[in-house]
């Protein structure tokens, strides 16, 4: 509602404000949910002298649950574990087929671009950079991440059908109230989960412009599920152990620094008006439906891919371009040292800011500068920086049937190691143990890492994924934050994104190698 102004009105909401918290005290509960409640309790006695039941009322299933779920003190916890959940399935069961298909792109498939380049006599020359480590190398970097998506929405899919994610959005209204916030903003929050963009024009939902402008300031902090890929690759890399509880601490990091900066801005540039209470009606407890869940998957995935195939490709190949092309115009084109190329001098030049950071190096800072037009290239950025000379020199020394066998082979071995899998979301670990792959993509980083964090490797890394997940999603959110928000405060996030992101890289950096270089 609009705030009225003037000195009389202002009289007037000192005492409602008063009367607010003497009712508070006295009755042990917020007025907004005291207010709701009288509302229900009088919806309820009209139900009760206008409908006749020939049965005697009973408490249903779902009300007996939600005693438990959306109890007061265990409504977040139980948030949580379901979290937690999410998460172990998004590492723990994708990681497979992650493998498999990482291996089939940089294995049969470049291959056999390779092979047939050369019958055409392209084997060399930019065209065959272009296609092999420019398209395969960038673009098949970021679809080997298609299960980790899928894993994604198949539990987020589940928690829906299932009835459970309303209760969520319940047991977090009592927060949202903390940082001044109705528990309406939690659905845009919530959407940003899986994409900044359209949680930000979800905000238009909100009927004060207060609390769009500070949902909209505080949705870039959730981890959209661009990022996710990143995180599965670092988490592999350097906590190779422990990757989903990394993750979810990510994850919560994210809530709690929104948390922190919405308390901050309600205390400064945005303070807090009263909220009207949180009405919403809890659906009933099913078993999920395979169909649901089926539709719901492919339509989420169909669209990450359909928003991101075309950013995706765009960005990989400007980024091989700018491989390239020589600084200064001394060099072959296509064949010049990737330091020494345009995007490499871009990207020395920038380094020096990530330096106290542990991640002090040209690579980098380019797969970061990359991923201020989508996070999503990322991971693309880092594969044609680490792969541009391993990957053209496949030349295919097997036989077509060879990688046909070798495709079966890897896809029965990644069925087999998902079923291994599964024990592991109890705690039962029943995984092959094998030896740490230094050849590939996750050895080149951690190399890099080491050589640039002085032997902290561990801390540089996590402290990248802390810089991942706090700076600018990208700039379609910013887009989107300007036509929303207005420009002044697109500006505002952008940089207090990059600020906050440098704070807490720093100092996760600092003291993992205070705590012993972990």
């Amino acid at each position: 509602a609009q705030r009225l102004s003037g000195p009389a009105a202002e009289e007037l909401h000192r005492a409602a404000a008063m009367g607010r918290a003497r009712l508070a005290a006295d009755l042990g509960d917020e007025t907004d949910l005291l207010i709701a409640d009288r509302r229900y309790t009088w919806i309820h006695d009209l139900a009760g002298r206008v409908i006749n039941e020939d049965r005697p009322e009973a408490v249903s299933r779902s009300d007996r649950i939600d005693r438990i779920v959306t109890n007061r003190w265990l409504g977040i916890p139980i948030f949580l574990v379901a979290m937690w959940f999410v998460f172990k399935i998004t590492t723990d069961l994708s990681a497979p087929w992650v493998d498999w298909l990482d291996g089939v792109l940089t294995g049969p498939i470049s291959r056999w671009v390779v092979s047939i380049l050369g019958l055409l006599g392209l084997s060399e020359g930019w065209f065959a950079s272009l296609l092999v480590d420019g398209v395969l190398g960038g673009v098949g970097s970021v679809l080997a991440f298609i299960p980790v998506l899928l894993s994604l929405y198949f539990a987020l899919a589940v928690l829906e059908d299932s009835g459970y994610m309303a209760r969520g959005a319940f047991v977090m209204d009592r927060l949202m109230n903390r940082i001044g916030l109705h528990g309406r903003s939690f659905l845009p929050l919530m959407v940003g989960f899986g994409c900044s963009v359209p949680a930000i024009y979800a905000t238009r939902t909100l009927s004060n412009r207060r609390d769009r402008v500070l949902t909209g300031l505080l949705v870039p902090f959730m981890s959209c599920s661009a990022r996710l890929p990143v995180y599965v690759l670092f988490a592999a890399i350097f906590f190779p152990g422990a990757a989903s509880l990394v993750i979810l601490g990510l994850y919560l990091l994210g809530i709690a620094v929104a948390i922190v900066v919405g308390l901050l801005l309600q205390r400064t540039l945005l303070p807090a008006t009263a909220a009207p209470g949180l009405v919403m009606e809890l659906p009933p407890y099913r078993l999920p439906n395979a169909r649901s869940i089926r539709y719901h998957m492919w339509l989420r995935t169909r669209a990450f891919l359909e928003h991101a195939a075309s950013l995706i490709l765009l960005t990989t190949l400007v980024i091989w371009l700018l491989t390239a092309i020589p600084w200064g115009g001394s060099g072959t084109f296509a064949q010049t040292p990737m330091a020494e190329s345009v995007f490499g001098r871009v990207s020395t030049a920038a380094a020096p800011v990530l330096r106290p950071l542990g991640f002090g190096s040209w690579q980098s800072g380019g797969a970061l500068l990359s991923g201020l037009v989508a996070k999503e290239v990322v991971v693309s950025t880092l594969g044609q920086i680490y792969g541009v000379e391993s990957a053209a020199d496949e030349t295919g020394d097997t036989t077509f049937l060879g990688d046909l066998a070798e495709i079966v082979t890897s896809f029965g071995r990644a069925v087999a190691d998902t079923l291994r899998a599964l024990p592991g979301l109890i705690g039962i670990n029943l995984q092959r143990e094998e030896a740490e792959d230094t050849a590939g993509l996750a050895g080149a980083i951690r190399a890099g890492f080491d050589e640039s964090s002085g032997g902290h490797a561990t801390a540089a890394g996590l402290a990248f994924m802390v810089f991942v997940l706090l700076y600018t999603p990208c700039m379609a959110a910013i887009a989107a934050e300007r036509h929303e928000l207005g420009a002044g405060w697109s500006w505002f996030s952008l940089i207090g994104q990059l600020i906050i992101a440098w704070l807490m890289a720093f100092v996760v950096f600092r003291a993992g190698v205070w705590l012993g270089g972990i």
